[in-house]
């Protein structure tokens, strides 16, 4: 009984139990339903997500393609497909991207380990294997590159197990070493993986513990020991970074002391570490591109004379400024002169011209070490046609470039056969070379290039010379007066000579004769070549001739420069007397806005009890009065530049100033009477210049000391004042530290309170005349754009969203004028020539906010600075400013004579109400005193007349 209750009770627990998970298992399968429809519906959300970007990603795709396909050369467009092509997963189109862009551009460190590390994961079979070999042989060739070298030893110790494995592993080890294991900080990595391998390799040919080893693998053991011990030993006797490391661990790996020799050399690289390692720190502290510092560190390694040495430190610095066509002609001119190895030469000048195709100079020693090295011609011909294609950006670079291949195809030439291959195909490219010129470069430039046209006349002086054939060489020169030659003497000249050594005197005559007639640069001179001629050869005749042809000649040009001289005269005069007008047009404008500005019912009160006796300038007085209960109050309104005779009218009576000007006059009045500061130039080097500031800024001191704490402790401001106590627009601001001043320079063209701040350095122009300070360089700069009719609305902000599709923008400026409006020129600076060239391409006839916008490199015309005057002007211009002062005479000059010895003056005098033309005296007749005038007299005056 207790048994079958037992069996119920276990079965009802069971049975309970049961029913529980199920209620669990409904309830998870609910909370599952859930959880399943939540995912489901995040996971349609993003799948619509990825799907939009999917499509994005594609149509930018397509559309870098299509622009790749209109100029292959865009180098950003490139990086940008890739980039995308593998975040797509796009493997086979990313592989041709690639293919494309290495074929045209040497490839960077970055690119290429990425495509390395794409290919290894792809790599299965062996013949895969053999591909990523040949990619990095490829790889290896661009720039010099540590990080490369290192991944393709490491990549060869897979390869290890098939035939000669072990042996291909070393070789390329070595290769790396005399590659980069001279690398200072980064070539110890090579050196410790190599030794790594060979340990690993020393391992296996270790015998078993307590076996005896037979003498085979005795001496492989021996060898395989000797091979590590060598190893350490190389290292050791090149500076590298932590070698003190590198040297203990040899003393604790080798069972036998270090040689005396080896200790002797580590020390030697030791002193040769110290002596690098100030250059190593100033690349590592310096920022990007490092230009400067590579090159102090060149210098050094060009005095220590190492040609490894000078080669890698070269090949470092060209790995972060692969851009700058400078250091690529440097180096190349190293290479061909001192080491003179052909692959290493053209391996160079490969790289140099595929990473800056747009300089012509790289093209032209490109060419020339070929021809040195004695290249197959057909390889020589492609690339030519490179350099045709690679969008130089002047006209005379296709100029010289041809230049350089013609020179090239004529020294081929063998001028003692009257015809050869060689010949007809100089022949031939000379035709090319001017069609080409006419063709293409005048339809992209608007000019040839060669406006002398040095290409025919030198195809000219071969025919002559070389090939004896005047008749073609005089069809060239015909051909070379008929493009605007004719008026040139030296071209005349040119010819005459060529004939004279080559042809006859027949043609040489016929030739004077027509230079005679068209020259109009120098024609004294090709007649007095005439007359030579016929007087060491010529007939009477043909003396009497040339005489009267040249006195025609120059009689005619005479006359001409005599009608050429009085029309500049004449318009010289014509400018004169619009000059004068202009002044006088001025002047009378000036007096009628002073007129307008004096009302007739404005009379000034003379006060009557004033017995003072002299001459004191006029306070500033207001131009309106509102009247109201018998008080008059004065309107804040100045009259400018009012000058009254007070020895006529008497003094007058200073205006009751208004209550609310009252602050603005008393501080007027505080620095117009604080003491004058004259300038220490002693502290130049600690003070700068600030100019072009607002005439109504309130309180300069502060304003200005707090824009300058930040470059340092200020000790003085000194705001120049009128003396009428206004602020003039600049002052001088004194630091404690000269680092200060040159910080200070830095807020040059800032706005403050909407005009643009200058800032320059403190210098005596009286010591220092020719002293000019502008920020911007003058001369001709390939990676930055000069960009004119830009509307005056267009904010740097929109020019720069316009710019950068073309390149990296690294700055923009705006161009504005003194008071900070917009111009409509701007320069555009981009990191490389190559950006820039692209973008004047693109964006040249490009409309911005309906303005057409012309677009080039920058190249500012030279600034024409003003001839000084003569003497004689000088003296006489000076007159006025020794008397006057330097501005003339200003309102604010006192007269300290009294009136009653002051002369009488035959000038015209302003008065408020009119002018008063005074009675002229004599210097010898005694001056009178003028009679006061009341304003009642003045009034009886006015109504008389």
């Amino acid at each position: 009984m207790a048994a079958s209750v037992g069996c119920e009770e276990a079965a009802a627990a069971a049975a309970a139990e049961e029913e529980e998970q199920q209620q669990q298992g409904q309830e998870g399968s609910r909370e599952s339903e859930g959880e399943c429809g939540d995912e489901a519906e995040a996971d349609s959300d993003s799948s619509a997500d990825g799907e939009d970007e999917e499509k994005e990603n594609e149509a930018e795709i397509q559309r870098l393609e299509e622009q790749l396909s209109i100029n292959a050369f865009d180098y950003n467009c490139h990086l940008d497909l890739i980039k995308l092509l593998r975040q797509e997963g796009e493997l086979v189109k990313l592989r041709r991207a690639r293919q494309k862009m290495s074929e045209l551009f040497p490839l960077t460190e970055e690119i290429w380990l990425d495509w390395l590390k794409d290919e290894i994961r792809m790599a299965s079979e062996s013949t895969d294997r053999e591909k990523v070999y040949e990619l990095f042989e490829r790889a290896v060739k661009d720039y010099i590159c540590p990080e490369i070298w290192l991944e393709y030893a490491q990549y060869s110790i897979g390869g290890i197990g098939q035939e000669g494995g072990i042996e291909k592993v070393r070789s390329i080890f070595e290769r790396a070493l005399t590659a980069v294991g001279l690398h200072v900080t980064k070539g110890a990595a090579i050196w410790e993986a190599y030794r790594e391998f060979e340990n690993a390799i020393l391992e296996t040919v270790q015998p078993a513990a307590g076996s005896i080893p037979s003498p085979e693998q005795q001496q492989t053991l021996c060898a395989q020991l000797e091979k590590i011990h060598m190893l350490f030993r190389r290292q050791l006797g090149i500076p590298l970074l932590d070698m003190e490391a590198t040297y203990a661990e040899y003393e604790e790996w080798s069972e036998d002391p270090v040689p005396e020799a080896v200790i002797k050399n580590y020390k030697k690289a030791l002193q040769q570490m110290e002596k690098c390692k100030p250059y190593e720190e100033a690349l590592l502290v310096a920022e990007t591109p490092k230009l400067a510092e590579y090159q102090a560190y060149i210098d050094f390694e060009m005095k220590a004379g190492d040609p490894a040495r000078i080669q890698l430190i070269y090949e470092r610095a060209l790995a972060e400024n692969c851009l700058v066509p400078d250091l690529w002609a440097r180096y190349n001119q190293y290479l061909d002169r001192q080491l003179k190895v052909k692959e290493l030469v053209l391996s160079a000048h490969d790289r140099a011209v595929r990473n800056c195709p747009w300089t012509v100079g790289l093209w032209n020693r490109y060419l020339l070490a070929m021809e040195r090295h004695r290249v197959d011609h057909q390889f020589v011909t492609e690339n030519f046609e490179k350099a045709l294609n690679a969008g130089f950006i002047q006209a005379t670079d296709y100029v010289e470039i041809w230049q350089a291949y013609l020179d090239y195809l004529r020294r081929r030439v063998d001028f003692t056969q009257d015809s050869s291959k060689e010949l007809e195909e100089l022949r031939s490219a000379f035709a090319r070379a001017l069609e080409y010129l006419k063709q293409e470069v005048e339809e992209r430039f608007s000019e040839s290039g060669d406006p002398s046209c040095t290409i025919m006349q030198n195809w000219a002086r071969i025919e002559a010379r070389l090939c004896n054939n005047m008749q073609k060489a005089r069809e060239l020169w015909d051909s070379i007066m008929t493009k605007g030659n004719a008026k040139y003497a030296n071209m005349w000249l040119e010819y005459y000579n060529l004939e004279r050594a080559h042809g006859d005197t027949q043609h040489c005559r016929k030739a004077l004769h027509r230079a005679v007639q068209c020259t109009s640069d120098y024609p004294e001179h090709v007649c007095e070549v005439l007359l030579t001629l016929e007087r060491i050869e010529g007939t009477l005749e043909d003396w009497d001739a040339a005489v009267q042809k040249t006195e025609n000649r120059l009689a005619r040009v005479n006359e001409q420069r005599v009608k050429a001289a009085e029309k500049e005269a004449a318009l010289a005069k014509q400018e004169e007397e619009k000059a004068e007008q202009r002044k006088q047009a001025r002047a009378e404008k000036k007096a009628s806005k002073k007129a307008k500005k004096m009302k007739p019912g404005d009379k000034r009160k003379v006060d009557d009890d004033d017995e003072g006796e002299w001459g004191q300038e006029e306070e500033e007085q207001p131009s309106k009065r509102h009247k109201g209960d018998g008080d008059s109050l004065l309107v804040d309104e100045e009259v400018e530049d009012m000058e009254v005779e007070t020895g006529l009218f008497g003094r007058s009576t200073p205006a009751r100033p208004d209550a609310s000007s009252k602050p603005k006059e008393k501080a007027a009045a505080s620095r117009k009477e604080a003491p004058k500061v004259l300038h220490d130039s002693s502290k130049d080097n600690i003070t700068v210049f600030v100019s072009n500031l607002s005439y109504s800024m309130a309180d300069p001191e502060a304003k200005l000391k707090e824009l300058f704490e930040s470059c340092g402790e200020v000790v003085e401001i000194r705001p120049i004042f009128s003396n009428r106590g206004s602020f003039r627009g600049y002052c001088y601001i004194e630091f404690m530290d000269e680092k200060s001043a040159l910080q200070a320079l830095g807020l040059d063209r800032k706005v403050v309170e909407g005009r643009p701040m200058f800032v320059s350095p403190c210098v005596d122009k009286n010591k220092n005349p020719d002293f000019k300070v502008f920020r911007y360089s003058t001369a001709l700069e390939k990676h930055k754009l000069f960009i004119s009719g830009l509307p005056f609305s267009c904010t740097k902000e929109e020019l720069e969203e316009v710019c950068k599709a073309h390149g990296s923008v690294k700055d923009i400026r705006l161009v504005t004028n003194r008071a900070g409006k917009p111009k409509g020129l701007a320069y555009v600076e981009y990191e490389n020539e190559a950006q820039a060239s692209q973008a004047v391409l693109k964006m040249d006839g490009m409309t911005i906010k309906e303005n057409v916008i012309k677009v080039a490199i920058s190249n500012p015309p030279l600034r024409k600075f003003p001839d000084k005057p003569e003497a004689g002007r000088a003296s006489q211009s000076m007159v006025p400013r020794q008397i006057y002062g330097a501005r003339g005479k200003g309102r604010t000059q006192l007269s300290l004579v009294p009136r009653a010895l002051q002369r009488q003056s035959n000038l015209v005098t302003k008065a408020e109400n009119g002018m008063v033309q005074n009675s002229p005296a004599t210097s010898s007749a005694s001056p009178e005193e003028p009679k006061k005038m009341s304003n009642a007299d003045f009034a009886r005056m006015l109504l008389e007349k």
